[in-house]
């Protein structure tokens, strides 16, 4: 679209498209670099993704690693990028992400509102590779108290249940592996949590959200009580509906505001942070492997694509639309988004097999590489998708999943509902529960039968789960030889489907290492940036650690906001 720059509505130095941790870290960076700085929301609500997340950053040398034991070098973290992307992403931007990540976090931690602490026993996810670290590369945001934002709460867009206790309370990474994975003191925390939610009587009065969030909700409170110290306005229902160009150079965008469009000017530069499309099933049938649904998604339903297709129309290039930050997730009925399936898949007396009953890969392993044997190993005669997770007694009587508190705080009768609905399989053999799925009784026995005899001998000769320290971050300590391998013996037997879902979609426009927008022939769009997951991911086909995704959005909004704003 052309347009003359004396017919703008509004004008600003940097306009920021997005709400999520990358767009809001984009507009602070912006703002304290002199520039005068705007974000626009589509919906009514702020945060994106990042705020129904768990919103852990991967950023490899962080300033938190040493203080916590896990010194880091820049040439092991290059070595272990360079192994895990596989030549997928251009050596300028792993640079870019490995140099200024640090600073981002630094700037963060030191310039807003914004407290993280250092996770040094989450380790990388691929620890084979050279360079990796056993922890430390990953943070997570402290604790928030809501109250600060007074009725600007009400706005954040809500978390994931599966990031809460019950829907309802505010978990970080280490308490939701002590709860859920069974380890000592884990119950008591659960009950002060419990307790401090409920001790919030006046608030209770009013709504079930949690006050005390963590993980996603945590650092966007943390992010927008900073947007609020510095006065810098957020838009919200204002969709941007289209790039404006003058002279073959992004000058602004056409947005919709109070019922009528409203014509944004950006002096210094035009960010987008929208996002990825995993709420739009056309292009997920479009781009993403088959089958694919929009109901398997763990990322926010109003990442549409929208932002994408602007940049296509005008020639922007696209990487990696085929590929998503994947994991295999459970759909509960009446729950508006899929679960995610951590810590579930690495736990002992579990595993997850496919229509003949077979298992097809190492169910502790990346939730990545889960996804990916589910569409690799899928086929007519094997069929993998759904897949089927399969557990025991013991299993149910002493692990949460999906959206079942351990049996021990939450009898089967408790849960009637769920099994009501078929959501949950219960059988009091093998060959019953086989004929509730579908599958194949004798596949599913032998492989039940095989993994006994791992539980015994802690080796798993087929897929080698729970060999590698990220296999076993997520399993019981308590369970020998194998932390992630038990006997399934003990009826009754239980069983959820699993499905290829993700945390939103990896592939958009393609960018180089100052995040600028590329076209198709390789050159920069002047004054259009993009960052997350509306760009190509840095990362390129891999996952390598927890964090993997905000890490990158809040370093390339760092990034693009010091180039929009270079003098």
């Amino acid at each position: 679209m052309e347009a003359s720059s004396t017919s703008f509505d509004h004008t600003v130095d940097v306009l920021v498209v997005g709400s999520g941790a990358g767009a809001m870290t984009a507009a602070l960076r912006a703002h304290d670099r002199g520039a005068s700085t705007l974000l626009i929301e589509k919906t009514d609500r702020y945060g994106g993704s990042s705020a129904m997340s768990s919103c852990l950053l991967w950023i490899p040398n962080n300033h938190l690693m040493a203080a916590a034991g896990v010194p880091d070098t820049p040439e092991e973290a290059w070595s272990y990028m360079k192994g895990t992307t596989a030549g997928a992403v251009s050596d300028d931007r792993l640079e870019a992400f490995l140099e200024n990540g640090p600073k981002a976090l630094e700037y963060l931690s030191d310039e807003t509102r914004a407290e993280f602490i250092s996770l040094p026993e989450y380790c990388d996810y691929y620890p084979r590779v050279s360079g990796s670290k056993p922890g430390g590369r990953s943070v997570e945001p402290e604790h928030f108290d809501a109250r600060q934002l007074g009725e600007d709460f009400a706005r954040m867009r809500d978390q994931n249940p599966q990031m809460q206790i019950m829907g309802r309370l505010g978990m970080t990474a280490v308490e939701a592996r002590m709860t859920m994975t069974g380890q000592p003191g884990g119950m008591v925390l659960f009950a002060k949590l419990i307790l401090k939610y409920l001790m919030d009587i006046r608030w209770r009065l009013r709504s079930p959200r949690d006050r005390n969030p963590s993980g996603g909700n945590a650092l966007i409170g943390m992010l927008r009580l900073s947007l609020m110290d510095r006065e810098i306005p957020l838009w919200l229902e204002a969709p941007a509906r289209e790039l404006i160009v003058e002279d073959g150079r992004v000058t602004g965008v056409v947005a919709s505001k109070d019922g009528k469009q409203i014509r944004i000017g950006a002096t210094r530069g035009v960010i987008l942070g929208a996002g990825g499309f995993e709420g739009n099933q056309a292009m997920r049938e479009k781009y993403l492997p088959a089958p694919t649904r929009k109901e398997w998604t763990c990322g926010n339903p109003h990442n549409t694509g929208d932002i994408i297709e602007m940049g296509q129309k005008l020639g922007a290039g696209l990487d990696l639309m085929d590929d998503a930050w994947w994991g295999p997730t459970t759909v509960v009925p009446g729950e508006d988004l899929a679960r995610f399936l951590v810590i579930e898949k690495s736990l002992p007396r579990s595993i997850l097999v496919n229509k003949k009953g077979q298992r097809f890969t190492n169910e502790a392993a990346p939730y990545l590489d889960i996804v990916n044997a589910m569409y690799e190993k899928d086929s007519p005669d094997s069929p993998c998708v759904p897949a089927y997770f399969v557990f025991d007694a013991t299993y149910r009587k002493k692990y949460i999943c999906g959206p079942l508190l351990q049996g021990s705080a939450q009898p089967d009768w408790m849960a009637r509902k769920l099994f009501k609905q078929g959501y949950l399989k219960k059988a009091d053999t093998l060959d019953q529960l086989a004929a509730q799925l579908g599958v194949d009784a004798e596949g599913l026995k032998e492989s039940v039968a095989r993994n006994n005899e791992h539980a015994q001998t802690g080796k798993d000769p087929e897929y080698q789960r729970g060999e590698t320290i990220y296999d076993r971050y997520y399993g019981d300590a308590e369970v020998t030889p194998n932390p992630c391998i038990g006997p399934i013996d003990t009826a009754p037997y239980y069983a959820i489907e699993a499905f290829p879902g993700e945390l939103g979609t990896k592939g958009g426009l393609t960018v180089d290492a100052r995040a600028r927008v590329i076209n198709e022939a390789g050159e920069v769009i002047p004054g259009l940036y993009a960052i997350g997951n509306c760009s190509s991911s840095v990362m390129g086909r891999s996952y390598p650690g927890a964090g993997a995704t905000i890490g990158p959005a809040t370093t390339f909004g760092y990034v693009a906001a010091n180039d929009a704003t270079e003098k």
